[in-house]
This record gives C-alpha cells, structure tokens and sequence, in this order.
C-alpha cells in the first residue's frame, strides 16, 4: 500500500518575533482560511496593494486599543446618545469591507481577492464587521461606517474602518470596544497607529509584549463575537 504524502503546506511567513521593526516577515502563499487563520494566531497578517505579491507583516511596534482606554468625547458620547445613529452587528460584512477598500485616496489594499478571502472567513464565523447606520428618508437607514476584523480565542484583530458621515468612525470604535468586553475578548489590535486612531486612544506596545499578549488571548474559550 502507498503512503499518503504528507500535506505540503507551510506558512509562508518567517517567526515574527525574528522580525525586523519594519515587520515584513513573509511573501508569497495564498487568503485560504487556513492560512489566514494560521497567521492570526501568530500575530501576522495581509497588507498588500493590487497587482503586488502577497506580503504578510508583524510590525515593531504593534498598535492595540486597550479594552478600557478607547475615548469618548463629551460631544461623541451626545451624539451616541441621541440616536442619531444605530449599530449592528454582522449585517453588511462586504459591504463594510468594500467601503474601507474605496474611501482611501492612496490606494486601497482591500482588493478583490482579500476581500473574497475574508468573506470565506466570515462565512465560517471568524471574521465580523460592526455596522454604522443613520437614518434617511422614511424609515430607511443609510449605512455610513463600520469597521471589520478577524476573530480568535480573546483576540479581535481590527482590520479597516471607513465613515460616509462625520463620527461614524469614531461610534463604530465605541461601540466595538464596548462589544468586544461585554463578549470577554482581552486584545484589540488595532495593527499600526494612524492619526485618527491615535485621537481614539490606539498606543503602540513593543511587538514581544504583543506576542505575549497574543498567546494569553488566543486559548480563551466562551468568547464569541455574535449569537
């Protein structure tokens, strides 16, 4: 009888805690789920413009909200109160990710084959997107941000976010911070800092204590981020 060879896979990534501040840690491999899924767990993830090579990354240092340190303005927590606008959760998962794609003026990295990557995650209940709507004509409401990530274990990697209407980012960011610790979750990587998540309360830690954090996170059991 023949032998089955063994599966070929292997991650297209070298051990980010090797990595240089830059973070480039791998090129090349495929968005499957395994393989994305694989490098979630190791604190890596896509970031790539079209018609580039596949390049995964690990930046030095790694950007995170802490749980409890996400602000919210007097003013923002007015407008949250309101009802001016409404959340949800898990409603229009592409559509958010499609809007982060085409509301960057450099470019975006949300290309087509991420984003039928990410959907596949979604669909087997590792991805999700929090929704941002505000009311239009009638009783219609209009989405206008949201934000997606990859959940795993404790962890919620937050990937891209996008606002139609001035706040809606930042209510999507509370609220998200919200969910994530009323569901158990402890780590909410925010990947690297930009000016807007900065003002929301992002910090950078050193990429070892992000690994650290990461491989407490991950064995959590009982944190879900629907149903």
């Amino acid at each position: 009888m023949r032998r089955r060879d063994p599966d070929p896979w292997q991650k297209p990534w070298r051990d980010p805690a090797g990595g240089d501040a830059r973070g480039l840690v791998g090129v090349g491999g495929d968005l499957t789920p395994r393989t994305l899924l694989a490098a979630y767990r190791d604190g890596v993830f896509p970031w790539f413009s079209d018609g580039d090579p596949l390049l995964w990354w690990s930046p030095d240092p790694r950007a995170i909200f802490e749980l409890d340190g996400i602000h919210c303005s007097k003013s923002l927590a007015r407008t949250i109160k309101s009802g001016r606008f409404r959340t949800t959760i898990d409603r229009e998962f592409e559509a958010v990710m499609r809007a982060c794609g085409t509301t960057r003026p450099d470019g975006t990295w949300v290309t087509d084959s991420m984003v039928a990557g990410y959907a596949e995650l979604h669909r087997l209940g590792h991805a999700h997107s929090l929704e941002v709507w505000q009311h239009a004509v009638g009783d219609d409401w209009e989405l206008v941000g949201g934000i997606y990530g990859v959940s795993q274990g404790g962890l919620f990697a937050g990937e891209s976010m996008f606002h139609h209407a001035r706040d809606a980012s930042k209510v999507a960011l509370v609220a998200l911070g919200e969910h994530l610790r009323a569901r158990g979750y402890t780590l909410f990587d925010t990947q690297m800092v930009t000016n807007h998540t900065t003002s929301m309360g992002a910090i950078e830690i050193p990429r070892s204590e992000y690994l650290r954090r990461l491989r407490d996170a991950l064995p959590l059991t009982g944190v879900t981020f629907a149903g």
